[in-house]
């Protein structure tokens, strides 16, 4: 396989936290890394959590530890942020000290001008800063409801697999997020990268309405 260079790199920081879904961490993290191998140096990914103790993906199935904290984090030119268990992402919007730091960093972040991109029900962590007020947004439909209650300036969008509002991308359920993220990759370098991934991923892709 042929790489190609490319001569802008987008860091890509993906937000981890105790309970984090698997696949909405994983999934669009490996579209981006294959996307690096292929197009060397278009993408450049590490993790970044409250602070650096490791934090438990879904089921306690194993830890992970953060490459960074959200204080030596380098600045993102996008924040993935990845689901979890609906009453998990509940949890969190009620810690104050989760919202403070974490979803603080990230509503600077995005007034500076970063992308971000929520996967399945990753959206409602942004419920409390105002990033998805006036925006056409999603997330898994177990939670769409609950969206729109807690947004009621954002138009929710069913049966959807993802919207892309400039700034903020959100997704549908779990691997909606690997969608999105080709998505981006085929919106960021072409669709031959993108379709390159899809080849190595032996994976379905399909042309969904967002």
């Amino acid at each position: 396989m042929k790489k190609q260079q490319n001569e802008r790199t987008m860091n890509v920081a993906f937000l981890v936290y105790d309970h984090v879904e698997a696949l909405d961490l994983n999934g669009p993290l490996d579209v981006f890394i294959k996307a690096n191998v292929i197009a060397e140096g278009s993408y450049n990914c590490y993790t970044v959590g409250k602070t650096r103790e490791a934090v438990c993906i879904e089921a306690n199935a194993m830890e992970v530890i953060p490459t960074y904290d959200v204080k030596t984090v380098p600045q993102p030119d996008m924040i993935v942020i990845p689901g979890a268990n609906p009453d998990c992402v509940m949890d969190c919007l009620q810690d104050d000290g989760f919202q403070k730091t974490v979803m603080g960093w990230v509503k600077d972040q995005y007034h500076q001008g970063t992308i971000i991109f929520t996967v399945c029900t990753g959206s409602m962590h942004l419920s409390k800063t105002g990033i998805l007020d006036h925006h056409e947004i999603t997330t898994h439909s177990m939670l769409l409801d609950t969206l729109e209650e807690y947004n009621p300036k954002s138009t929710v969008k069913r049966d959807i697999r993802f919207v892309d509002s400039g700034h903020l991308i959100t997704t549908a359920g779990i691997t909606a997020g690997i969608d999105a993220a080709l998505y981006l990759v085929e919106k960021h370098h072409g669709k031959e990268l993108a379709d390159t991934i899809v080849t190595l991923f032996e994976y379905q892709r399909q042309e969904f309405k967002h």
